[in-house]
């Protein structure tokens, strides 16, 4: 990921990220055609101009924490999963994007204030908690928790993202549960009804009747990375190696037949569904760090949240910057 270009190189406090470090990212269309990019860096970085520049949003402009989690936008309204609550804005205004958050807590209805991550359709929030699926049916207001009682696998959902009325939740523990109801009841796949990898599910995500699992840990040693399955998750297949960068798999993202995993070490992209992957490091791309927490493509470009890399004899001394990275997707394919 070489520096320079415009959408490229690795964006950190010097350029507004509120920590050398993002957990999540995300990025959509502005109102003037322009690419607006969200990164969790130490509060909800902000940048209208493609991540050039960014501004932070923290505590002071509502946000229920500044560990934020998750993070997702549909025009103007922005969502962001924090460790405090579900943090909702919508200024209406583009060019104070972000500038006040409204918190939401267990006093609206959410299974818990530590919330990992979110998604929207429509009016319809979903919010993962430590303690079950909120569902909200009314722009955030007020929240339905959706448990085990429903059929989730666990409660301590780690992700979620839907299509429509299907909703895709990855529980710790507990496999990739999958509602067709908006959430109101779920079937639960795992690594012992279905072939899962493991049961400890970061992230998931679905492109047509094709679900991507992160899996972070599974019955045997190594027994994760990547799970795939093209039925609608009746059945998996699991890849582990053919060049992932680490089997501990933190996020998953797909356009076409291009499928990006974030890993412990690198970000691993496959162009033929996630038969075979090709790591990039901070060694061979100029990534920001070699932890990606996270991954998102708009627009032809990927971005990669990384945490900065340590010294192995000091783990106080940092040995690459971290941040939010950043490439066109035709230099890394």
């Amino acid at each position: 990921m070489a520096t320079g270009a415009s959408g490229s190189g690795t964006a950190t406090t010097a350029n507004g990220l509120g920590a050398n470090g993002a957990a999540a990212v995300y990025a959509s269309l502005g109102y003037a055609g322009n690419t607006v990019v969200y990164a969790a860096s130490g509060g909800l970085s902000i940048s209208t101009n493609g991540g050039a520049t960014f501004t932070n949003r923290t505590t002071a402009n509502g946000l229920g924490s500044n560990d934020v989690r998750g993070v997702y936008a549909v025009g103007n309204t922005v969502y962001a999963a924090t460790s405090g609550g579900l943090s909702i804005s919508n200024n209406g205004v583009f060019e104070l994007l972000g500038a006040s958050f409204t918190n939401r807590t267990t006093a609206n209805g959410l299974g818990n204030d530590n919330v990992s991550d979110v998604y929207a359709v429509g009016n319809t929030v979903y919010a993962a908690t430590s303690n079950g699926l909120s569902v909200s049916t009314n722009g955030g207001t007020t929240f339905t928790n959706r448990t085990t009682t429903n059929g989730l696998g666990s409660n301590d959902v780690l992700s979620v993202y839907a299509v429509g009325n299907t909703v895709y939740a990855a529980t710790y523990g507990g496999g990739v549960s999958i509602s067709t109801n908006g959430g109101t009841n779920w079937t639960n796949y795992t690594n012992a009804n279905s072939g899962l990898a493991g049961d400890l599910v970061t992230d998931v995500f679905a492109v047509g009747n094709t679900i991507y699992a992160a899996i972070q840990d599974g019955p045997g040693a190594n027994d994760y990375g990547v799970s795939i399955s093209t039925n609608g998750g009746t059945n998996w297949t699991n890849n582990t190696a053919n060049g992932l960068g680490s089997t501990y798999v933190y996020g998953v993202y797909a356009v076409g037949n291009t499928v990006y995993a974030a890993t412990r070490e690198g970000l691993s992209i496959s162009t033929n569904g996630g038969t075979n992957w090709t790591n990039y490091t901070t060694a061979n791309s100029g990534l920001g760090g070699d932890e990606v927490l996270d991954v998102y493509v708009f627009d032809g470009i990927v971005y990669a949240a990384t945490i900065p890399n340590y010294d192995p004899n000091d783990v106080t001394v940092p040995t690459s910057s971290g941040g939010l990275s950043m490439a066109a997707s035709t230099l890394l394919l």
